[in-house]
């Protein structure tokens, strides 16, 4: 059940697609064989507020930000965690090779009895994402 939530600043959406973007994020997570598709959720939010650095209103931002119950191997998350940024350093590439922009992603883990969850997505998808 992992959450993924991007955080970004406002002006990134001239020169990024966010939802092309979201859509990366979902498939490199599914591809990494760590989580199942059906408890993948990919999320974008632009801050209204941010300052970066020196103040210059033409630095961009976008964090990732991976919550996922707990239970999966160290090596498992730290694989999952290379391979995701990875593809999104790669989307990213050309907004960060033509302006001011900083990239990053942390993954961490949730504490399940503090994180109750209920879902019927499953009986909506195909079997073989089940």
């Amino acid at each position: 059940m992992p959450h993924f939530q991007i955080d970004y600043s406002p002006n990134l959406e001239a020169r990024l697609d966010i939802a092309a973007l979201c859509a990366v994020v979902a498939r490199a997570a599914a591809d990494t064989g760590v989580f199942p598709v059906a408890g993948i959720r990919v999320r974008a939010t632009a801050c209204t507020h941010a300052v970066m650095a020196d103040g210059n209103p033409a630095h961009a931002f976008l964090d990732l930000s991976v919550r996922l119950r707990a239970g999966r191997t160290d090596a498992a998350k730290h694989a999952a965690t290379q391979a995701i940024f990875a593809a999104i350093e790669a989307f990213c590439a050309p907004v960060m090779q033509s302006s001011s922009f900083m990239l990053s992603m942390e993954m961490r883990d949730i504490d399940p009895a503090l994180s109750p969850k209920a879902s019927s997505i499953r009986q909506y998808l195909p079997k073989d994402l089940q």
